[in-house]
């Protein structure tokens, strides 16, 4: 959005000049439902007679003074600046402004609970969001010391990095809180959270004998569904885990965790406040996937407290310094600290799948991502600089060694503790204790992008039909790149070899890991041992790397993949079998066979979250279309027997109940959903709870069943802000132009709704089911794409552009509308350009995978 950029040259022409010491920021939440008053004094060194500015979002800048001069601010204060002249070699800046609340989770979020009316309160600063707050420069690498003052209501919970002092009493009704400094850091982990909430409170002793106190806050009227005793046991269990690893204990004064309403993400490292989506409350049952995904993401958020907020990248190039490495280490400690020891399994079954569809994308870029202002940093929180970089790290552990890797890592917190840092500075500590040269391998896994694919090539001697079967004569590993990403890169593996027994399961036999580097890797220790019935390549899934089954392995896997042993194998042969689908390598239908003849026996509740979704996406977009309504028929029917035969009250009975839902495309399938929701129809251990009963109208919703007003007395009945979302998204999904426009226009034509309302809205809009209709809106979405990205926030415009696109038409007119579009829009901000060529990006391959599929 314009004026609200920033530029890396900028920002490094700044951080030449100017050195931050303090800020002392005063707040008063008071002045109403739309404002609130923000004075900032900051204290900083800079290159004396020299000129900068300081960033700031407000509505009115009432005075700024420099050095005790008065700045006029209708003279300094434009397009989110305040320009500063004249400077000082010691400087402080005073600035008086009124802020505003948002919501669209970008600043400071004001929320009204529709339950109770209590209003709530939480600050999102990352990217460029503190200036939304206060006035700040915004950088991460002009780190500083922050003291927060703020007045609000004397009932109200105030949380910020530092510890909670006492309130001091304004008047009978109104207190203020005054915290201590926090330690030097950037200014995007600072926080504020406020309101009313419910909170518990626990401790733990650290490392270095400090006690560290804990704390637990949600909404009142979501308290009695939080787990708070769970979520400690597992922070205790991260803490102890991180601090022996990492050889430094935790940085801050205490950890709070807070549950807080319409987020965008998953969760957020503010220093020694971390916030969480509300997601992660369970008012209704949830699959094991999402719980420990919350295990996860509490590890991934403790994680941060050393990688980014002790130390914190220069500039957001080196973002993944923070992501990778926390995505690393939370799926490690997950493994090795919890009970979730399958968390492996999970990244594979994950994380690897976004990162491969991330890194095929027009849009890849290398991990350490080239970012050339704001709005590039923006649209890189994606698959590349958590997944794939997670990936390479855990590659990197096995080949430097895992002990050899973790003295590294704390080397690296002993010498930059509070600083920022680049890529170099871990490299350095990581050659340091391992011995080994790493520019190579950073120049080919940090610095370029694409992913490889690995292919067995396997000659043989003797007779298949004979008992003793095949011997290996040759076995070599070939890899290959993509043309526009040619690097092959070198990559530490597993071969697994995998034979049926005689109780019918598919047991490893055999395995050897090796360094493969080249587009050949010849393996002599293979030679002369028997075939197997299936070669796995990356076994154990230590490389980040497509792989490819030999013809005999695919066949075996489509036959027993449910007989595979391993749960961490058995991810990997659905990832390839997926892989060899969507790059029109295999036919989509011969995917859904396998799918619907395996899923039913897998265990791991992520591998069938993911492989579900894969399966729906098959079925709506990669089948040819002359087959694709009898497909999503299949499906939908396949989906169902799976949930009637699956164990009473399990996680696979919930999964497979939800994919049906979502995928019910005639009206018998609605018939079933009404009877499944109204009870006429049950299955046992199955309870229809407040979640699933919405889903199912959801269903019923997009199969044009029910009608507006029966969505608004579901609404009626859940007057919660869950009850909302699942009530835009139904409506949404009502199949008639008439429901379409309408959520169209509460979206386009009005900025009012909140961030979670757009995405919902947005989501129930593109329901697959309703794809007649979306057609009508091709025109209105290209015409749309400028006001949008030059009118509403980042967030917002990104779920608008993304969630709006019809994508589930899948069509040549489709594709053909959005290459015109960005040919004609050439000079388009990157950053939306990029995200319109992804959307492009997945109606090309649907239309290449469609046509093999009708071969």
């Amino acid at each position: 959005m314009p004026g609200e950029n920033l530029t890396r040259i900028e920002a490094q022409e700044r951080r030449a000049i100017v050195d931050t010491h303090e800020y002392h920021v005063q707040l008063d939440l008071t002045r109403g439902d739309e404002i609130f008053s923000s004075r900032t004094v900051v204290t900083f060194a800079a290159t004396e007679g020299a000129s900068t500015f300081i960033d700031l979002i407000a509505r009115t800048v009432h005075s700024a003074t420099l050095n005790g001069r008065s700045l006029e601010p209708s003279e300094v204060f434009a397009d989110s600046r305040i320009a500063l002249e004249g400077l000082a070699a010691e400087n402080e800046l005073i600035v008086e402004a009124d802020c505003e609340y948002t919501n669209t989770g970008e600043g400071l979020h004001r929320f009204v609970d529709p339950v109770d009316g209590e209003v709530y309160l939480y600050s999102q600063f990352e990217v460029p969001d503190s200036r939304r707050m206060y006035t700040v420069f915004e950088q991460p690498d002009l780190k500083a010391a922050f003291t927060f003052s703020v007045t609000a209501p004397a009932r109200w919970k105030i949380v910020s990095n530092s510890p909670t002092p006492e309130p001091v009493a304004v008047s009978d009704d109104t207190a203020r809180w005054d915290f201590p400094a926090t330690p030097r850091i950037s200014s995007y982990i600072t926080a504020l959270v406020a309101g009313p909430y419910e909170a518990t409170y626990s401790e733990l002793t650290s490392a270095d004998g400090r006690v560290i106190p804990l704390g637990v806050f949600a909404r009142k009227s979501l308290w009695q569904y939080l787990d708070a005793d769970y979520v400690f046991d597992k922070t205790r269990q991260g803490f102890a885990y991180f601090e022996e690893k990492f050889g430094f204990p935790y940085p801050f004064a205490k950890y709070d965790q807070l549950f807080v309403p319409e987020f965008n993400a998953g969760a957020m490292e503010n220093a020694g406040a971390v916030t969480f989506t509300e997601t992660y409350v369970f008012r209704s049952k949830v699959t094991d996937a999402v719980k420990e995904r919350r295990v996860v993401t509490i590890l991934h958020e403790l994680a941060h407290m050393w990688f980014g907020d002790l130390v914190t990248m220069k500039w957001w190039n080196d973002l993944w310094l923070n992501e990778s490495f926390a995505e690393w280490a939370s799926t490690i400690a997950t493994a090795e600290a919890t009970e979730w020891e399958a968390a492996w399994t999970t990244f594979n079954a994950m994380e690897k799948t976004w990162a491969y569809r991330q890194d095929q994308l027009p849009s890849t870029h290398p991990v350490v991502a080239e970012i050339n202002d704001l709005e590039d940093v923006q649209v890189n929180f994606d698959g590349i600089t958590y997944a794939k970089g997670g990936s390479v790290l855990k590659q990197l552990a096995a080949w430097v060694g895992i002990e050899q890797f973790f003295a590294g890592v704390a080397a690296y917190f002993q010498k930059h503790q509070w600083s920022n840092t680049e890529v170099g500075d871990l490299l350095t500590e990581l050659e340091t204790t391992s011995g080994r040269d790493l520019g190579d391998w950073a120049k080919k896994w940090l610095e370029t992008a694409g992913v490889n694919t690995l292919t067995p090539l396997i000659e043989e001697s003797g007779d298949p039909s004979t008992g003793s079967g095949t011997v290996i004569t040759r076995f070599a590993i070939v890899q290959t790149a993509p043309s526009d990403y040619p690097t092959i890169r070198p990559h530490r593996l597993g071969v697994g070899f995998y034979s049926l027994n005689d109780a019918g399961a598919l047991e490893r036999v055999h395995r050897v890991e090796l360094d493969v580097d080249g587009d050949r890797t010849e393996v002599a220790e293979l030679r002369g041992i028997r075939r197997p019935d299936l070669v796995l390549l990356n076994d154990d899934d230590l490389a980040y790397a497509k792989i490819r089954l030999d013809e005999r392995s695919l066949a075996t896997a489509i036959a027993h993949l449910k007989d595979i042993s391993d749960p961490l194998a058995r991810s990997l042969v659905w990832g390839a079998a997926w892989d060899q689908t969507r790059d029109a390598e295999a036919s989509a239908t011969d995917y859904l066979d396998l799918v619907l003849q395996n899923i039913g026996s897998e265990t791991e509740s992520t591998t069938v979250r993911t492989t579900l979704g894969q399966l729906q996406l098959a079925a709506n977009s990669y089948v040819a279309p002359a087959t694709r309504d009898a497909a999503r028929e299949r499906v939908a029917d396949g989906l169902w027997e799976l949930a009637q035969k699956a164990e009473a009250g399990s996680d696979s009975q919930l999964q497979f109940v939800t994919a049906f839902a979502s995928a019910a495309s005639t009206p018998a399938h609605a018939e079933t959903v009404k009877a499944l929701r109204d009870g006429s129809t049950s299955l046992d251990g199955l309870e229809i709870d407040t979640d699933l009963s919405w889903q199912l109208l959801v269903s019923l919703a997009s199969a044009g069943v029910v009608t507006a007003a029966d969505i608004d007395e579901a609404r009626a009945a859940d007057n919660t802000a869950k009850g909302g979302e699942f009530a835009a998204m139904a409506k949404a999904s009502l199949p008639s132009h008439e429901a379409k426009q309408e959520a169209w226009s509460s979206l386009i034509d009005s900025a009012d709704a909140p961030n979670t309302i757009v995405r919902s809205t947005a989501a129930g809009f593109t329901n697959p089911t309703t794809v007649g209709v979306l057609a009508d809106f091709v025109e209105p979405y290209f015409a749309m794409l400028l006001p949008i990205w030059e009118s509403r926030s980042y967030q917002i415009a990104q779920y608008l552009i993304v969630g709006l696109y019809p994508a589930a038409l899948a069509n040549k007119a489709l594709r053909d509308a959005t290459r015109q579009w960005l040919s004609q829009n050439a000079d388009a901000a990157p950053a939306l350009r990029r995200l319109v060529g992804e959307n492009l990006a997945g109606v090309e391959r649907a239309l290449a995978v469609q046509e093999r599929d009708a071969q």
